[in-house]
């Protein structure tokens, strides 16, 4: 996650807006120089991820919140650790992105909004699919109201549990697969139709099915959520969302990624070319430098998603 925000900084200073990557910290001395494959590179490319001679680097966290040349600091460490990091670097001053999941206990996403409230300074959890071509357009369908109210909207996320660390093996710190895959469903849920009045969900904590009830919404909203595939069966990101006049449908691994069918007919949507990450950290830039935080994830909008999930990881224990 750090490489894919260092890329979408760069994309957003190549763009004009007034930022640029100041400071880095790591504990690994290898990527705090930005070269060579361990140190890591930009996504999609063997170019470096920064020039060490004009990014400085941090060992610890305290160094980097200390940096007075550092406006936004960007959390992309373990899960376990967002809370603590992000009230210390609020401490010092500085706005934040936090990556997502806040927090895989409401209690913890609670003690950062406490602390987000006694500041002035942005804090904002990186939830990307907020910002993703195809996705940010079927928020605005459903806002609009174009076609009709929503009947139906079902969601699905799958793929193989990450096996570069064993982090996400241990539930008790990642959340697993219902907290870190699961979650972009749940909070792009809520975005568009609000808190359910219920949930129920069925399956495992790797592989899970949730009905979401509402009494004044649509009458059927779904989400699939997993990393149950093998790795060569790929990831999947899809939502079929039916409204009263339309239906439409979002499949990652197709082109177009984004098709409307109306009547007989089936058409493209064309999206922005920016991606999900880009847009979002360049709202997070854009909304520091204006001081207007209209539109951007909130942290009571991360505490609603972490009930939720709470909520349905009780009721897969029955």
């Amino acid at each position: 996650m750090g490489r894919l925000h260092i890329a979408a900084l760069r994309a957003a200073e190549g763009a004009g807006l007034p930022c640029r990557l100041a400071a880095v910290c790591d504990g690994d001395p290898q990527r705090l120089r930005g070269g060579g494959p361990k140190a890591g590179t930009i996504p999609g490319s063997d170019e470096p991820l920064f020039d060490p001679a004009l990014v400085r680097g941090h060992r610890t966290p305290a160094e980097l919140f200390a940096d007075s040349d550092v406006d936004l600091v960007h959390i992309c460490t373990w899960t376990d650790t967002h809370v603590d990091l992000a009230i210390a670097a609020l401490a010092a001053g500085k706005h934040v992105v936090v990556e997502k999941p806040v927090a895989v206990r409401s209690l913890d996403v609670e003690r950062l909004l406490k602390a987000a409230r006694a500041s002035d300074r942005l804090c904002m959890p990186a939830m990307c699919m907020r910002f993703w071509p195809g996705w940010t357009w079927l928020k605005t369908r459903i806002e609009t109201g174009e076609f009709g109210p929503v009947r139906s909207a079902s969601f699905r996320r799958l793929g193989s549990a990450p096996s570069w660390t064993g982090f996400y093996a241990d539930e008790s710190r990642s959340g697993g697969a219902l907290f870190d895959l699961h979650i972009h469903d749940v909070d792009f849920i809520t975005w568009c139709f609000g808190a359910p009045d219920s949930v129920h969900t069925t399956g495992t904590s790797t592989h899970l099915t949730t009905l979401y009830r509402y009494r004044n919404g649509p009458a059927h909203v779904s989400a699939e959520g997993g990393w149950s595939l093998s790795p060569s069966a790929g990831f999947r990101m899809q939502y079929l969302v039916c409204f009263e006049g339309a239906t439409a449908e979002f499949d990652l691994s197709r082109t177009p990624t984004t098709t409307l069918h109306r009547g007989d007919r089936s058409e493209p949507v064309e999206i922005p070319a920016l991606g999900g990450y880009d847009a979002e950290v360049a709202a997070a830039v854009r909304a520091v430098a204006s001081g207007n935080r209209a539109g951007l994830p909130t942290l009571e909008e991360a505490l609603t998603v972490t009930r939720l999930l709470e909520a349905e990881r009780a009721s897969l224990m029955g």
